[in-house]
């Protein structure tokens, strides 16, 4: 219950009140931290269940606004970024099996160069650090 507290119906909130603030006439973005795992199609390992389901449930709320926001909003882009593994205690074990982790700075630096290549044709679209578009 937690991690979907955390991470579906916090992102599902700020939707309900930020959907209607979003400019018609010039671009805008939301995108939320989801991560890979939260992926049904790219699911090659199991395990993990509440927290893939919070992050798939979150995928799905990011694109179902984003249908809704491509009627009225067609310039705004709402998306689902993975920053890949990020130091902090989740990531602990990946960094001990000798994986790719980087730095919070870098991480944040690498997703807001991804937020800046956005275009609306993105909007709804799940993308990984390096801007390439990871299957729902």
């Amino acid at each position: 219950m937690m991690a979907f507290k955390i991470n579906a119906i916090g992102s599902a909130i700020l939707i309900k009140y930020l959907l209607p603030l979003m400019p018609r006439d010039r671009r805008s973005v939301f995108a939320t931290l989801s991560a890979r795992v939260g992926s049904i199609s790219d699911n090659q390992l199991g395990g993990w269940y509440g927290y893939r389901s919070s992050k798939a449930a979150l995928n799905q709320f990011v694109r179902t606004a984003a249908v809704e926001l491509r009627r009225k909003k067609p310039l705004a882009i709402w998306v689902a970024l993975h920053p890949g593994n990020v130091e902090s205690k989740l990531s602990a074990p990946v960094a001990k099996a000798n994986l790719e982790v980087r730095p919070p700075t870098e991480a944040a630096d690498q997703l807001l160069n991804v937020i800046d290549n956005l275009g609306p044709r993105n909007s709804g679209g799940f993308f990984d650090h390096r801007g390439d578009a990871i299957p729902w």
